[in-house]
């Protein structure tokens, strides 16, 4: 079990995330706290916590000793929650550090409508943001909701205390209710839709079929009948296209008026490396996927045989970007991008030494840099390169 099974959810992200931290740089760490019991009665409790490590030394895991305080009541030892954890735990439940898997996108577009000529609108750009954002942030809430009633999320105990797999575990660690997650990602649609009415007036009905493409898939993506991550790549490839061609299509649209050829072929790159992301995230979820029949390409294949997988994601995404800057159809300075390499490299050394334990981590974290360097990259090299 882990300390966030039996622990108030805003204690996890106000101070168990913090202890982990101390006991891996000092040793151990130990206070007194409030955990539930089985029937979830709140108990005073003492708890020790100690890094395990395996024969090499490396950090694999904690161990937690816990004990029930006698003469103290769990009001003696209830710990304060700030406010800033409260807002932390909003940002926890809609995932919104990710949300670089939106802006990436939207702004190749608007880097793609600079180079043709086009004067960028920086209002319209930011409306584009806020649109795109919202139905992100439907999306991860549905699929929350989704593979919490699935049980995915239950049977996963390989979970990432940063919310990298295993969803945002906002639901199992009680910060929402699933009535609560589902009403969050049908506002946030609802928003999302709202939004977008301006741009479909701006830009006529084009924008509306990629957006309600992003919202059908976003939310089939886990809910049923369609359940696309399960479906044996299904889930992998919308997500490339979503946050990569169509959403690069799209922002240029806002600022053109056009679906340009170019904004599709600049999606293409950010497409496979968000893809690599979320193929990535996918190798600790194994076991629970597999349980469940959430047959993603990990589960298909097996990790071991996966690992090529994620390479072919990377190497063909700058394999891309090469050959459009070497064919005029983008700048040379998008050439740049190749400086992010380091990150996808030093992401395939752990994913072929690690799969299959937590060792994998700085994977997971080095594959969402290299999508963001190599997009904001791409962007820079796009926008200010010499005109094609």
């Amino acid at each position: 079990m882990r300390v966030s099974d039996f622990s108030d959810g805003e204690v996890v992200l106000g101070h168990v995330i913090n202890w982990l931290d101390i006991a891996v740089k000092e040793g151990a760490w130990e206070g007194d706290t409030t955990f539930f019991d089985k029937d979830g009665n709140e108990m005073p409790c003492h708890i020790k916590i100690t890094p395990t490590r395996d024969k090499d030394g490396n950090h694999t895991g904690y161990l937690g000793v816990t004990s029930k305080l006698k003469d103290k009541t769990a009001d003696d030892v209830r710990l304060k929650i700030g406010f800033g954890t409260k807002l932390f735990k909003w940002m926890v439940i809609m995932r919104l550090p990710f949300l670089s898997a939106t802006f990436v996108p939207i702004f190749a577009g608007a880097a793609v409508a600079s180079m043709l000529g086009y004067a960028v609108s920086w209002p319209w750009l930011g409306l584009t943001l806020l649109a795109g954002s919202l139905l992100h942030i439907g999306t991860n809430t549905s699929n929350d909701y989704f593979d919490h009633q699935s049980g995915t999320d239950e049977l996963n105990y390989n979970y990432s205390n940063q919310g990298l797999n295993g969803g945002s575990r906002s639901i199992q660690m009680g910060l929402i209710t699933p009535k609560g997650m589902a009403n969050v990602a049908v506002a946030t649609f609802a928003l999302s839709a709202i939004a977008g009415v301006p741009l479909i007036i701006k830009s006529g009905m084009s924008i509306l079929w990629l957006g309600l493409a992003g919202f059908l898939s976003g939310l089939f993506y886990t809910a049923p009948p369609f359940k696309f991550s399960s479906r044996k790549g299904m889930g992998e490839l919308l997500i490339g296209l979503n946050f990569g061609p169509l959403m690069v299509a799209g922002s240029a649209l806002v600022q053109t008026g056009q679906l340009l050829p170019e904004a599709f072929l600049a999606g293409l790159p950010i497409g496979l490396l968000i893809a690599a992301v979320v193929y990535m995230n996918e190798f600790p979820d194994h076991d629970s996927d597999r349980q469940t029949g959430k047959n993603t390409l990990i589960v298909v294949f097996g990790p071991e045989k996966a690992r090529f997988g994620y390479v072919a994601l990377v190497a063909s995404a700058f394999i891309s970007i090469v050959v459009m800057a070497l064919n005029g159809i983008f700048p040379k300075l998008t050439l740049i991008t190749l400086i992010s390499a380091y990150f996808g490299i030093t992401a395939t050394t752990t994913l072929y030494k690690h799969y299959n334990s937590r060792l994998l981590q700085p994977a997971n974290w080095g594959t969402i840099y290299l999508h963001s360097a190599a997009g904001f990259l791409f962007c820079i090299g796009i926008w200010l390169g010499t005109p094609v």
